[in-house]
This record gives C-alpha cells, structure tokens and sequence, in this order.
C-alpha cells in the first residue's frame, strides 16, 4: 500500500517502516500527576523550615534556652511530619493507582512505623516513659539515639517506595482471549525489557 501511494520509496525504506514495532501511547506515557507531586514537595519543604525551627531556633534567632524542651521537640515532630508526609505523597504519586510492589507496601508501613517511633522517643518526658519528671522536659541522649532509630526507618522505607523501574500496565491483557498472537509477542518482548 505504501508503494503505491508514495511510488518513489525504496525498498531500504519500506522494509525499515514495515520492521518498527508498534508502541502503545499508554505503555510509554511517563507522565505524573503534577499537581500531587508539587504539593508533597512544597508540604516536604515547609515541614524543613518546621524541623530547622525546633532544632535549631538560633538560625532564626529565636533560641531561648540552653537545652531543648517541650515546644522545640513539638516543633520539629510537627517539621518532621511534614517533611514525611510530603515525601510520601511525592513518591505515593509516582506509582499507578494500585501497582505498587510489595516492597513499596513495608516501605509505607516503615515510614509509618519511623514516625511513631519518632515521636515516642521524641515525648518520652511527656508520656510519663522518660527519665525526667514532666515539668524539666529535657531531650536526653537516649531520645536522640530513639529519633535517629526513628529517622533510619523512615529512610529505610523511602528507599522501598521509590519506584525504580517501571511496571507494565497490560500484563493483565495478556492472558485475556481474542488477542492475536503478533500482539501477545509483542507484551511478552516489552516485559522482558521492563
């Protein structure tokens, strides 16, 4: 058919039209949605200010005392949850609604499990678990070790839920009938190079 309505095509060419593979449009879209990504961002960026706020008030000249009390360890939970639940939304957003590995799924249950780590440590004191009576709340070296044990959790489960190849939308399709078998090949070959 090509022959014929374009006659001066060489054969070079027809054969090289003919060999390409067809791409589905929706196997190769790489888009996200945006607006979900940007708000896990700006949330991850206001909860840094947040975090920086309580740990270290003196960069905004607001240090008032010599050891870290209540207010401040309030301060920088609240940052640290921002910094982790925009994060997650980020990283919850490059993933297809319901495709997520079963590492992504522990990966959220350790960012989630890091947090409340996080804040058991972080209000010891207050919880009535700590070593100092509620109104001398002072963050000791023990609630540093638990926020850090916290902090490596939540790392730990952010590295799961990254999405570090992409999953094919249609291997479902795959085993449905009526399908021919040059499209069949054809999801079987691009599996193979996800």
């Amino acid at each position: 058919m090509r022959n014929q309505e374009n006659p001066q095509q060489t054969q070079p060419d027809q054969a090289q039209s003919n060999s390409t593979p067809e791409i589905d449009p929706e196997e190769t879209d790489l888009s996200y949605p945006k607006v979900s990504i940007r708000v896990g961002l700006g949330l991850a960026v206001l909860g840094y200010l947040f975090f920086l706020l309580g740990a270290r008030p003196s960069l905004f000249g607001l240090d008032r005392s010599r050891v870290i009390g209540f207010v401040q360890i309030s301060v920088f939970l609240v940052g640290l949850g921002m910094i982790t639940l925009g994060s997650y939304l980020t990283l919850s957003a490059m993933w297809p609604t319901g495709k997520k590995t079963i590492a992504a799924e522990i990966g959220m249950r350790l960012i989630s499990t890091g947090y409340v780590i996080c804040v058991f440590t972080g209000m010891a004191d207050i919880f009535g678990l700590g070593s100092h009576p509620l109104p001398n709340v002072f963050f000791g070296p023990l609630q540093a070790r638990g926020m850090s044990i916290g902090m490596a959790t939540i790392a730990i489960g952010f590295l799961l839920l990254i999405r570090y190849r992409r999953i094919n939308n249609h291997a479902a399709d795959q085993d449905e009938p009526g399908k021919n078998e040059k499209e069949k090949k054809t999801l079987t070959h691009n599996q193979g190079l996800s």
